[in-house]
């Protein structure tokens, strides 16, 4: 293929992010919160989300910001992956999605494409994409990872298996790690050369702020959210069972259960609420989390990134409570982050995963130190480092051009 010619002089920047995203919320909303601080810093650029969301409509998105909603899949609890798309096995959805990915960009020509943990994309669709835009020499391409991905052996075995490593030699000018290196370095078992140590960039964690005007609900409360809630339902259940066993455990509580916990768990959770007399309210989805995050006097949640961002931005007392299947991710950053100083969490070995230790956590909540109390400056620079890299990867596009 010949190479594309530079971008038309007075074209505004343009920035597509390629999110998966095939259980939960967390790579959709990660992207989402990159493209609006990218689009903020700089009013003339847009971003376009590529995203395998359920309920990517259900957000909304700032100007100059949009979505292409890709084809479902959804991920088992084995690991293994089906389709969503009704008379498609899950390799004609893979081909569709990798053809709705490449027209994509050959359509919006972006000047930078960020891609969200997966190097190859899901099950290597991204690949067609970034032989295009590598032939055509001129977008840059940047690898984005969370603080934490998985045990170091496990991920290991996991790229090799996927061509991770080969792709990232090959195609990604930047690595982008939404962390810091002092509290986990996630690439730490990938066998990655120097050349590409040395374009890694860790940016600090992704804060996040209100965006509605919407006040937040009558305090005190204190939040529980399981994040997309699909496997929400053990925690969901310890928290609805410490109130049920403790009349006198207090504040309320503010139940999110997330799109993902539905059906006969949702209703059966629903009759539970109802029982406690206003002691636990509950909603289903909220887009504007962050206002329940802003006025709340704790948390309790699992451990994603985007709900840790979260309990750092608004600097919340909170109460983790990792999964552990199918990876050890959320696990790995609750410990270390409870070793930190910056949350408690509930460890099942120790602790025991029991209606006893919930209430205990729950009423120790207020003597917790603040995250701000445990930790310096630099911990949530990541949106402000990002969109300076995004500026710098553009300035080097224009010289090259100009060359």
């Amino acid at each position: 293929m010949m190479p594309r010619p530079p971008t038309p002089p007075g074209r505004a920047p343009r920035i597509m992010l390629y999110s998966h995203d095939t259980f939960g919320l967390g790579h959709l909303r990660r992207s989402r919160a990159l493209a609006e601080a990218i689009t903020r810093a700089n009013p003339e650029a847009s971003a376009l989300i590529l995203t395998g969301s359920p309920v990517a409509g259900r957000f909304t998105f700032p100007p100059r910001v949009d979505h292409v909603r890709l084809p479902g899949v959804t991920k088992l609890r084995d690991g293994s992956y089906e389709s969503q798309t009704m008379g498609l096995d899950i390799d004609q959805t893979t081909d569709l999605r990798a053809g709705l990915i490449k027209a994509t960009a050959e359509q919006y020509d972006p000047d930078i494409l960020i891609v969200d943990k997966e190097p190859t994309g899901f099950r290597g669709e991204l690949l067609p994409t970034l032989d295009l835009l590598a032939d055509q020499g001129r977008a840059k391409m940047v690898l984005g990872l969370r603080d934490v991905l998985d045990e170091p052996e496990v991920l290991a075995v996991e790229w090799d298996r996927k061509g991770g490593i080969a792709a990232t030699e090959t195609f990604y000018d930047e690595l982008w790690i939404y962390g810091l290196h002092s509290i986990y370095d996630p690439t730490a078992g990938l066998n990655l050369s120097a050349a590409v140590r040395a374009r890694m960039h860790w940016t600090g964690y992704l804060r996040r702020s209100v965006g509605s005007t919407a006040a937040p609900p009558k305090q005190p409360y204190i939040l529980v959210t399981p994040g997309g809630g699909g496997d929400g339902q053990a925690m969901v259940d310890l928290v609805l069972s410490a109130y049920e066993q403790d009349p006198d455990l207090n504040p309320r509580a503010i139940l999110v259960y997330g799109p993902f916990l539905s059906g006969d768990t949702r209703v059966d959770f629903e009759t539970r609420v109802a029982k406690l007399n206003g002691r636990v309210t509950a909603v289903g989805f909220e887009s504007q989390i962050e206002t329940l995050f802003a006025g709340a006097h704790g948390v309790v949640s699992m451990g994603g990134y985007n709900t840790f961002c979260e309990v750092l931005s608004f600097d919340k007392r909170a109460v983790i409570v990792p999964r552990t299947v199918p990876r050890l991710e959320q696990y790995i950053r609750a410990s270390r982050a409870e070793g930190l100083g910056l949350v408690r969490m509930l460890d099942e070995t120790r602790d025991g995963m029991t209606v006893q230790a919930m209430i205990r956590a729950i009423r120790a909540l207020p003597g917790q130190p603040l995250p701000s109390q445990a930790f310096g400056e630099g911990l949530l620079d990541g949106l402000d480092y990002v969109t300076r890299r995004v500026a710098a990867l553009l300035a080097k596009q224009a010289e090259q051009a100009a060359e």
